[in-house]
């Protein structure tokens, strides 16, 4: 499980700020006004590739019980119990408060691990804002200025070392061969139905209700001599309709559940149709590049009419992600199974495929000469090789020279090259460009014994003419 950090503080000493500048998103809604933050937010931080964690905004705690005050606060809390590091935040202009007193009296009965952020020191003697806090009796101590990303990168430094390897809850087995598949999509679109399908008995509750599923529930299987992982997670939903504390943390398991994956099912309803619910799930599985096959549930219910109908829709809401196999099945009836495991296969496959610097390298020079980038001010970007730079999803690391100047168009056609050439389906396809740095950039021009001489005579030489 990938480990959770909550941000926790009073109203207004810029724990959205923060979220934004941790999870480099604007996903946190930002304004100098108190209390904007009334639910949970969630994002990956990820300025580490190698060590993404989850990040939790919350709303302020504004020591009022009742009411709207009440529940956020309750909210508050509930993050930080299950969080397994809390960033405390104050305001290092305002100084220490009644209020953040409160807190920490709260926080120090919770014993979780805890770090203390002064935020807002922008503009002041950061020093004299950090000894304000010394009587809170914090051993590490952050100053940040979250609206100008200052202090960000101290605070990681901080942080990392703090974070579990693994958050709380169960860890997968490192078994390479166990195929890792996570069912998601909004609530009852049918993924616990379709994993109780494939596994032959009901081992997940299904229910008409929507949010039935509240955890991340993980079962082993083989299947045609393949072993697998299902994952069959909570539903995420609109943040306005989620209410209950339980169900708020369904929102990190399903993240936590795409980040473990390497292969993701996006389920549809086929007489719903691609709702805002269902971009925003797409989203969370393309930020974290994980392979992708849709699966239109419900299929077999829809007249001929309906059907056509789905198919304009789908292929004009889905069309950013053509590279994904859309398949139609009935998780009730079981119809469609056996097709969705091939496109499974198939992701996978290519998600995971190795590349050969050589082949790599062939396929960037057939690329150039197919179509040259254009010239912009008298320049022509040049590829130079390539090589692999990683899997699932394929990553491939082109150098060269004048490579910024590529547009975004240009970087597409590549991609879609790359998909076509090496068969890639299913899966995200990204490009890292590395520009060869010249060798002579920081060399002093220094002439040699003969190239001095020739120079005097040079010199010589021209005085001469000039006679």
């Amino acid at each position: 499980m990938l480990p959770t950090l909550a941000l926790v503080g009073r109203p207004n000493v810029g724990k959205s700020t923060l979220f934004n500048g941790l999870t480099r998103t604007r996903d946190a809604l930002v304004h100098d006004e108190p209390g904007v933050t009334r639910d949970r937010n969630y994002g990956v931080c990820r300025l580490d590739e190698e060590r993404p964690f989850v990040v939790i905004d919350t709303g302020g705690i504004a020591g009022e019980e009742e009411g709207l005050a009440g529940a956020t606060a309750k909210q508050s809390r509930a993050a930080a119990e299950e969080a397994d590091l809390i960033c405390f935040v104050v305001d290092g202009r305002e100084g220490p408060t009644a209020l953040d007193d409160e807190i920490l009296r709260w926080l120090r009965k919770l014993a979780r691990p805890t770090l203390l952020v002064v935020n807002k020191v922008d503009g002041i003697d950061t020093d004299a804002a950090v000894n304000e806090f010394v009587r809170f009796g914090f051993k590490d101590v952050i100053p940040t200025a979250a609206s100008h990303r200052s202090g960000i990168d101290d605070l990681l430094e901080v942080v990392y070392p703090k974070l579990p390897e693994h958050g709380q809850g169960e860890e997968l087995d490192d078994d390479p061969e166990r195929v890792r598949i996570a069912f998601i999509g909004r609530p009852n679109v049918g993924k616990s139905t379709v994993v109780n399908r494939i596994l032959g008995e009901e081992r997940m509750i299904a229910s008409d209700v929507p949010g039935t599923t509240r955890d991340s529930i993980s079962v082993d299987l083989e299947r045609d001599g393949r072993k697998y992982r299902l994952i069959d997670t909570a539903g995420l939903r609109r943040r306005s309709k989620v209410d209950e504390a339980v169900e708020k943390f369904s929102v990190v398991k399903t993240l936590q559940a795409i980040e473990q994956c390497q292969v993701a099912v996006l389920m549809l309803d086929a007489t719903e149709g691609v709702t805002d619910q269902d971009a925003t799930v797409l989203s969370a599985v393309l930020d974290a590049g994980r392979a992708l096959v849709i699966a239109i549930n419900k299929w077999d219910g829809l007249e001929k009419y309906a059907r056509d109908q789905a198919e304009t829709m789908l292929s004009r809401k889905l069309g950013f992600v053509d590279w994904a196999q859309a398949v139609r099945i009935s998780a009730l009836h079981g119809s469609g199974l056996r097709e969705l495991f091939r496109a499974i296969h198939r992701a996978h496959a290519s998600a995971t495929r190795e590349f050969g610097t050589s082949e790599v390298t062939r396929a960037v020079e057939a690329a150039y000469t197919a179509n040259p980038p254009p010239v912009i001010r008298g320049h022509v970007a040049k590829m130079r090789f390539a090589h692999a730079g990683g899997s699932n999803p394929p990553t491939f690391i082109v150098h060269g020279t004048r490579l910024r100047t590529l547009s975004d168009s240009y970087r597409r056609y590549l991609e879609n090259f790359f998909r076509k050439r090496f068969k890639l389906v299913g899966t995200p396809v990204r490009f890292v460009f590395r520009e060869s740095e010249n060798p002579f950039k920081d060399k002093v021009n220094v002439l040699s014994d003969k190239q001095k001489a020739k120079r005097q005579r040079m010199i010589r030489h021209h005085k001469r003419n000039d006679k």
